[in-house]
């Protein structure tokens, strides 16, 4: 049989192939080459993303795939096609289900499909990178869906998250995706915001952590892509956590300073671990948005801190570029212009070719931006082989848990958890108690039925034999309707121990009706939180608030389970109360472990948890200032961030300084297994600017049996500019407060950290 190229046709003698298709050659010799060889129009072609992709295929009757006229048109109208976003994409705005769109089984044959389509309508060749949503696993049928970001951060444990990363970048390759949008540079400054789900948690190191993690897991270390790798591209940049009021994409009042100290450490450690491309987010700073802020977007991201990747826009952030240059040619030169490389479904990047014929972008600037995207191909190996080579991995269920039950965090506790061996009876109530469709947070795919695990389910599997499981929902997530408590009551004052599980959901539905960049317009009667679904105020439904006043009159000990995507404002009258997040379709199971005593619980809040929304903002690195309490309510939050009890008890030595790192001796004093996590905040007290009350410098999470006692070391960097600080090792932002300090006086000696200029915006 003759030698086939990747297209399946006869391949050409090796020596008459040109460099750019030669593996052997350098990459960037291969970029330059297939570079000169390009039209004005393919390059174009190769910075636009324009279709959604479950418009590129349509099932038959007997099951197969087969490509849409909207993708020949596109193929067509660029002599081939740059980027695909979607192609497995599944969600009510899609409108994919199963049934209809690509399953485990066969994303990889559509996949295969639309790539040959698309390298026969390319005169050079040039394939098409499928782009694919994998905000917390990928966003297909059948495909793994882990815990929110919320959940991830309230672990503390990056290793954890970076074995999860690395599991759904296998899944997204095995079935022919290429690249991952995953959220990790918001950070979670007002908690109104819908999208606080996608923020790793309030505080910038906690979430450079947990992004180095997600770089390290999903892409590797090696400049080309391994089999299993995908590369990943970092969303939302920059300060789109900090728009007023919550709002989605609403201006943001940034300083410059509170911009390099807050929003861009994150992406500043991505960048160093690594990410391939960066997503410019929706927002404004200072006036100018961010898809056309080069400042931002070259100026930083590229001279200060050498980033050398992609950069994306949002969903339509180009066009809206449009009310400041007067038309949509001249805001796509302006993204161009500003430093980014890829579009995402808008118009103003299609008309590129005019731009540069106008004058308003170089063809030079032209010619980068599509080496850019070129590059990644290479990277990824995509003009050497066409299909995925590794098959998908196992083990799926057991990653999600893994990680929803390190997120299960326990905020107050009088007693009652674990369940007592003496507990006999116990009431499953709440209107999250018996579902699991409520557990996943937004951006989750349809989930084929009995793949999950409802905190009921889970209960009746994992109680010890003869425990008497009794339920009654008491009432619905929104709504005032209390028909459903008098059961509730019931069951609950005839039980030894009362279990009420409340909280919100993202969870899209057919009802929901959507903005053309997928964010929801208006949120269906269960919906609470999400893209798009932002609140004035943080309280459930209110027929929760009667349940809970409800099951608590009883007298019944009672443990409250919220399972929700932002820290919605809750009493603490139950005598334990825990928060799990969103945990994902098997959270329950990890709830349940923890409620019985087979788990410890090990998750620390991520945010700080407020009083009411009057109090906000309530984050714990605010400036330090006489920061007086109000007349009427206290200024301190509820559950202050790194807070979280367990089943266990551990005591701090006095830390000590050792070179460049702090010490500390930590005891497990109590009879269980336990997992302490050692935070480590820094006080500037000689500093050229007004400083924080405190900043995460470090954390390490240990783990100790009953009577174990382990020296912990924690190196840390110091702020540029710090003339003297403090060193607090404690349990929580809180406690640091009051903890011991050691004084490091720095006016005499080199600092361990230097960070670039900051550019002005």
């Amino acid at each position: 049989m003759p030698p086939q190229d990747r297209t399946g046709a006869p391949a050409a003698d090796a020596s008459a192939q040109p460099p750019y298709l030669d593996p052997a050659t350098p990459l960037d010799t291969r970029v330059t080459d297939l570079l000169s060889r390009m039209t004005p129009r393919e390059k174009v072609g190769q910075l636009n993303q324009r279709m959604y992709g479950w418009d590129a295929y349509r099932r038959t009757p007997d099951g197969d795939f087969e490509l849409t006229e909207a993708l020949y048109a596109e193929t067509e109208r660029f002599a081939g096609l740059g980027a695909l976003y979607g192609l497995m994409r599944a969600d009510a705005w899609s409108g994919v289900e199963h049934g209809r769109g690509p399953g485990a089984e066969d994303s990889a044959d559509l996949a295969d499909l639309v790539q040959r389509h698309v390298l026969e309508r390319s005169r050079l060749g040039i394939p098409a990178l499928f782009v694919e949503e994998v905000p917390h696993g990928h966003m297909a049928l059948d495909g793994t869906v882990l815990p929110v970001n919320l959940a991830v951060g309230a672990t503390w444990d990056p290793d954890l998250y970076e074995r999860a990363a690395a599991h759904a970048a296998a899944e997204l390759r095995a079935r022919g995706g290429h690249v991952a949008l995953v959220s990790a540079l918001d950070i979670a400054r007002d908690p109104r915001w819908g999208r606080t789900e996608e923020c790793f948690g309030e505080d910038p190191y906690l979430a450079a952590r947990l992004t180095e993690a997600l770089v390290r897991g999903m892409q590797g270390t090696r400049e080309l892509f391994a089999a299993d790798k995908a590369p990943v591209v970092l969303k939302h940049f920059a300060g789109q956590g900090a728009t007023v009021g919550g709002r989605n994409s609403a201006e943001s009042e940034l300083g410059l300073r509170e911009l390099h100290e807050i929003h861009l450490p994150a992406a500043r450690a991505g960048v160093r671990a690594g990410a391939a491309a960066v997503m410019a987010a929706y927002n404004e700073v200072d006036g100018v948005p961010c898809s056309g802020n080069r400042a931002l977007l070259t100026g930083i991201l590229r001279d200060d801190w050498g980033f050398e990747g992609l950069v994306m826009a949002d969903g339509l952030a180009v066009d809206r570029l449009a009310r400041i240059t007067g038309d949509k040619i001249s805001a796509g030169a302006l993204a161009l212009n500003s430093g980014v490389d890829l579009s995402l479904w808008d118009e103003g990047f299609t008309h590129l070719e005019e731009a540069v014929e106008r004058g308003l972008v170089s063809e030079e600037t032209l010619d980068v931006a599509v080496a850019r995207v070129l590059r990644l191909k290479f990277r990824l190996g995509l003009f050497d082989e066409r299909s995925p080579t590794t098959a998908p991995p196992v083990g799926g269920r057991q990653v999600s848990t893994a990680l929803a039950r390190a997120a299960v965090t326990l905020l107050r506790n009088d007693g009652i958890l674990p369940v007592p061996a003496t507990v006999s009876r116990i009431a499953v109530i709440g209107p999250q108690s018996a579902t699991a469709a409520h557990q996943s947070g937004d951006y989750t795919a349809p989930q084929p039925p009995g793949a999950d695990a409802s905190v009921l389910d889970a209960l009746r599997r994992l109680a010890p034999p003869g425990i008497d499981i009794r339920h009654a929902p008491g009432c619905s997530l929104t709504g005032d309707d209390l028909s459903g408590i008098p059961e509730a009551i019931a069951e609950a004052a005839s039980c030894d121990l009362a279990v009420l599980v409340l909280g919100g959901s993202s969870a899209r539905t057919a009802g929901t009706v959507f903005d053309a960049n997928g964010a929801a317009l208006t949120a269906v009667s269960e919906m609470t939180c999400g893209e798009g679904v932002d609140l004035a105020g943080l309280r459930l439904g209110a027929a929760q608030y009667a349940l809970l006043d409800a099951v608590v009159a009883t007298g019944t000990p009672t443990a409250v389970v919220l399972i929700q995507g932002r820290p919605h404002v809750v009493p603490d009258s139950g005598g334990a109360v825990l928060t799990a997040w969103y945990p994902g379709p098997w959270g329950g199971d990890a709830i349940a472990e923890v409620l019985l005593g087979l788990a410890d619980p090990t998750g620390r809040l991520p945010v700080s948890v407020p009083r009411s929304v009057a109090q906000l903002p309530v984050y714990y690195n605010h400036k330090d200032t006489e920061y007086g309490a109000y007349v009427d309510e206290s200024a301190e939050p509820l559950h202050s961030f790194g807070h979280g009890l367990s089943y266990t008890s551990f005591a701090y030595g006095t830390p000590r300084l050792v070179g460049s790192a702090v010490e500390v001796d930590v005891t497990n004093t109590g009879r269980r297994h336990g997992r302490a996590v050692v935070q480590v905040y820094l006080r500037r007290l000689i500093t050229p600017v007004w400083p924080r009350t405190l900043e995460l410098c470090a954390f390490e999470g240990v783990n100790l049996a009953p009577g174990e006692r382990r020296t912990v070391s924690l190196s840390f960097d110091v702020p540029p500019g710090a003339g003297a600080v403090e060193i607090r090792v404690a349990e929580s932002a809180r406690a640091a407060l009051t903890a011991a300090p050691l004084v490091l006086d720095l006016r005499d000696r080199p600092q361990s950290f230097t960070a670039p200029e900051e550019t002005p915006l």
